[in-house]
Formats: structure tokens, C-alpha cells, sequence
């Protein structure tokens, strides 16, 4: 179904048929812009795509990396971009939470950006240092509650979707612990594995190839059900925190005013890299699976976003948490 509704779409958007041409669109190479570090999670699934999409465009697409202030440098530079579709924003449920973070947030989500189309949703993981003490999730509970001082929980940064999770569990563990914010979940993680910091939460496209060689110890995935790249990994509600649900879609994005017939192009292009073999067997492997061609439009994603903005408004707001 996937593979031949994203076959239709590409016929639509590239054809030139359809009754918007979108003209010799892409006339230069197409830039995606990941707001985080290279080696993260997203960027991650930003390279899964690339080559895929642009086989669907007949272009170049290439990736680059603008980390900074939980993804808000890079997605300010993309509102800020010419809206002829040659820049794209790849952005993950950061992009829901910055408004309610940050004051002085030069953009705004549904004004600022065009929505392209979901990517995929991805579980996370509690995942700790290979030498932490506790062995299980119930052992971690109970030794950050009587270590709470020392203990330190690593994230990529305010508003970074491991900050969120990190949020989450001190809110339903019913502590505070020292948080040691990184410049995005790459460096964050090589942290972890050498021992420089305790635990995280961390997305599994970064945590699975880890959690597989033994370099770090997982303790639960924050998702209902288990995860098939981690049959053996609890999840949060069987280790008796069901409170700690949440996963992170991540979505395209291009500047307002973009012509539609780009943005129809691009989502087109999306639903291929989506449906493609290759691609559903790399996300496999890491734990997530590509959305359904119907998530990969415009006006699905454009929802989700809208939904997800109140969503998180409320629980940042509960929570007191503000970035400068």
C-alpha cells in the first residue's frame, strides 16, 4: 500500500501533469538543514532520505548540520531562507515544544514554515553508563531517588527531545537530579559510553547499534509496546512507569511561501525515499518504521504539528521549564 501510493504521488508531483508545473524545479542543489549534530538521531534519518529523494527529483540533495538552542538555530536560519524549495528544514518534535521554551523565539511553527510531510516516529530508550549500579528500571528509580545529588542525567540540550523524556521521567519519578545539557545527542551519547555521565533518554536510531554491543545498558523503551530491534528491552509501563510515554516524529519542513507545486513535489519525493526498501529495512534496524504515505503529506503533518503545539504547551508550562 506504502509503495503504491508513494509510486502515484511521485508520478503526480514530478510529471509536471497535474496542473501545476513547479517549472525546472530543482534549478540548484537541494539543501536539508538538520538543527542538530551530525551523528544524532535526526540527522540520522535526514541521511536515510537524502539520496532517495533525490533520485525522486532528479537532483542533488545534500545535508547540512546548524546545531544550536534545542534545534531553534537551525530552523530559524530555514524560516529566514528564500521559499523557492532549494532549503529544507528536518526537524523532530522540537519543533512543537519551542514555543512554549523559549520567550524571545524568533519564528513561529505554523506561520513561519510550510509543512512537508512526516518521516517517522521514533521510540526511545533509558539508557545508562555499561558500569551504572542499577540493573534493572525499578534499581534505576530507586537509586536516582537516593542519589539525587550526584547523579547526573545527560540530554542534547533545552528542547531537545532527550530533554523532554528527561523531563518526563524526573516529573514521574518524583526527583530533581544534576542535568548536563550537550551540543545535541551525538556527543552526548559518546559521553555516556565513556563514562562521563550517568544516564539518558535517547531515540533508538542512535541508541540500538549501542544497546547491541554492549556499550551502554538499556534499561526500558518508552513506547507501549516493545521494540522489535529490542525484543529483550522493557517498556516503561512493564517496569512500572506508564507515565513515561513518548516518542519523537520527525517531520519536513520548507519556508512559508513556498509555492504549493514545490511543496507537492517534495512531498512526493518524500513518500518514494519512504517507500523505499532500503530505507524501511535501515529504519528496522534501528528500532522505527517510516509513517504511512498518508502521514508523509502536507496536511496530515500540518495537523499533527497544530495538535502537538498544545500538547506540549501545557506540559512545559505544568513543568516550569523556560530556555533563555
Amino acid at each position: 500500500m506504502i509503495a503504491a501510493i508513494g509510486a502515484v504521488s511521485l508520478v503526480a508531483a514530478c510529471s509536471g501533469n497535474d496542473g501545476t508545473s513547479g517549472g525546472g524545479y530543482p534549478e540548484q542543489n537541494i539543501t536539508i538543514v538538520v538543527p542538530f549534530s551530525a551523528g544524532g538521531p535526526t540527522d540520522t534519518v535526514t541521511r536515510m532520505i537524502a539520496d532517495p529523494m533525490a533520485k525522486a527529483l532528479g537532483g542533488k540533495v545534500v545535508v547540512r548540520n546548524a546545531e544550536g538552542a534545542g534545534g531553534t538555530v537551525g530552523a530559524g536560519d530555514v524560516a529566514r531562507a528564500q521559499p523557492d524549495g532549494h532549503t529544507v528544514l528536518m526537524h523532530h518534535i522540537g519543533m512543537s515544544t519551542a514555543p512554549a521554551l523559549y520567550k524571545n523565539l524568533d519564528y513561529q511553527p505554523l506561520e513561519d514554515f510550510a509543512t512537508v510531510g512526516l518521516v517517522t516516529e521514533v521510540p526511545m530508550t533509558v539508557v545508562a553508563r555499561q558500569n551504572f549500579e542499577p540493573a534493572t528500571f525499578q534499581d534505576l528509580v530507586s537509586h536516582v531517588k537516593a542519589n539525587a545529588g550526584t547523579v547526573t542525567l545527560a540530554n542534547a540540550g533545552i528542547g531537545a527531545a532527550s530533554h523532554l523524556c528527561g523531563l518526563l521521567f524526573q516529573s514521574a519519578a518524583g526527583v530533581k537530579l544534576q542535568e548536563v545539557p550537550y551540543q545535541g545527542t551525538g556527543p552526548a551519547l559518546t559521553d555516556l559510553v565513556g563514562g562521563q555521565v550517568d544516564f539518558m533518554c535517547d531515540q533508538t536510531t542512535n541508541t540500538s547499534g549501542q544497546i547491541s554491543a554492549g556499550k551502554v545498558k538499556a534499561y526500558a523503551v518508552t513506547t507501549p509496546d516493545r521494540v522489535k530491534s529490542l525484543p529483550d528491552v522493557p517498556t516503561t509501563t512493564e517496569a512500572g512507569m506508564p507515565q513515561l510515554r513518548v516518542s519523537v516524529w520527525h517531520g519536513l519542513y520548507v519556508p512559508a511561501g513556498t509555492p504549493p507545486e514545490i511543496v507537492q513535489k517534495l512531498s512526493g519525493a518524500l513518500q518514494a525515499a519512504l517507500a523505499d526498501q532500503a530505507v524501511i529495512d535501515q529504519m528496522a534496524k534501528l528500532g522505527t518504521a517510516p509513517v504511512t504515505a498518508a502521514d508523509a503529506t502536507p496536511e496530515a503533518h500540518r495537523t499533527h504539528l497544530d495538535e502537538q503545539l498544545k500538547t506540549w504547551a501545557k506540559i512545559i508550562a505544568d513543568a516550569g521549564v523556560q530556555a533563555s
